[in-house]
């Protein structure tokens, strides 16, 4: 059994530190885990839609901004919570200090706008809680080995907060949000979702890629491989939400539903095409949601939210592939579950329940763990009740 450190690391998203009264609130929860005699680490994302906001701004300036220059904006907005939270924290009559992701030692390499971490350095972090403080740092950046500040990409803080968990062997990761947990649908689309106690890291690691948002896959991933306990839970909570690392006996295959409905799909037809876009696909970093690869036929899928300078890449595509390259928008509905995508009845079956929708089907993938049914945008949401219904419900 591992020693426990009595370190905790908890995150907290935009939604809750958006304005100054939930700042004092994620204080108060602070306070209180510091109360339990913890050791606490605190991971902060930007305030409420502030990174929505300055991307604006760049792109008022420049339809295709540096991603760069974008690293070093974006990372403004953590920076500001980290500080506010700080203060916060001090006026609930603890000694904290605030650090950015350079400062806590997050190592990544040299990518923008997506860099992955390579290590960890928590010296500053350890002696300062070694003074009773409670360390606040900024999510979702780091600094590459060139010095240079770096993004972690969409959901990053998630990985931030999980990367420093393994790096300080915490007791445990908290993932709080404005959500109680992970669901077995999202909440707003499917009005009979239930909260699921547990779920394997697979599991979560296949519904955080297929467009679940209550996680970041990255971070997932980071959890399974330091065998650090990782829960979502509620912030205006203490205790219950889902814990990440088992799968409890079910008597349903299926565990959740989730969809995307803002997928770009891109084929390129012919042996140099096919070559080319992978080239420009791999240059730019561009995280995919699925890939096919068949002879001189190649059809990938990805959301262009992971792609600050679409405009830029899009003109390369075109320019280098011409009329061998096909755009396309397109949405995806995936259950998850072990051993699902191995069963031929539950396959027949979604595709059935598809039909009954009245949803017209474009294509059928499918892994050990998932069954992604691909469908034109607007039906995502009708698809997703009905799989859920069918599957999750009865």
């Amino acid at each position: 059994m591992t020693q426990q450190t009595g370190i905790v690391v908890q995150k907290y998203g935009g939604s809750s530190v958006a304005d100054v009264d939930k700042i004092r609130q994620v204080a108060a929860r602070v306070a209180r885990t510091k109360a339990a005699g913890k050791k606490v680490v605190v991971v902060v994302s930007a305030m409420g839609k502030t990174t929505n906001a300055l991307i604006e701004k760049a792109k008022q300036v420049s339809p295709s901004p540096s991603r760069r220059e974008l690293d070093m904006l974006l990372t403004c907005g953590e920076r500001e919570a980290m500080a506010l939270l700080a203060m916060a924290v001090s006026e609930q009559g603890l000694e904290s200090i605030s650090f950015t992701g350079s400062q806590a030692g997050i190592m990544t390499n040299d990518r923008h706008s997506g860099a992955r971490i390579l290590e960890v350095r928590p010296f500053r972090i350890e002696d300062e809680l070694d003074r009773g403080k409670v360390v606040i740092v900024a999510g979702f950046q780091g600094v590459s080995y060139k010095r240079e500040v770096t993004t972690l990409g969409r959901g990053g803080s998630d990985t931030t907060a999980v990367a420093l968990a393994a790096a300080l062997r915490a007791d445990y990761c908290e993932i709080c949000s404005d959500v109680d947990g992970v669901y077995t649908a999202d909440p707003r689309v499917v009005g009979a979702a239930e909260l699921l106690h547990a779920i394997s890291h697979d599991e979560m690691l296949e519904l955080a890629a297929q467009g679940a948002k209550v996680l970041h896959d990255a971070s997932v991933e980071f959890a399974r491989k330091s065998g650090i306990a990782l829960y979502a839970r509620a912030t205006n909570k203490d205790g219950g939400g889902t814990r990440i690392d088992w799968s409890p006996e079910r008597e349903r295959q299926v565990a959740a539903v989730t969809g995307q409905a803002a997928l770009v799909r891109l084929r390129a037809s012919g042996g140099a095409a096919v070559e080319n876009a992978l080239q420009i696909l791999e240059a730019a970093s561009i995280p995919l949601t699925h890939l096919d690869l068949e002879g001189k036929e190649l059809r990938a899928w990805f959301t262009i939210a992971d792609v600050p300078d679409w405009a830029a890449v899009k003109t390369k595509l075109e320019t280098v592939l011409g009329s061998n390259l096909e755009l396309g928008e397109e949405g995806a509905v995936t259950m998850v579950g072990h051993g699902i995508g191995g069963n031929p009845g539950i396959i027949v079956r979604a595709r059935a329940t598809a039909i009954g929708a009245g949803v017209p089907l474009n294509a059928v993938s499918v892994s050990p763990l998932r069954i992604t049914l691909w469908c034109d945008r607007p039906h995502v949401d009708d698809l997703t009740r009905a799989l859920h219904k069918a599957f999750v419900e009865s």
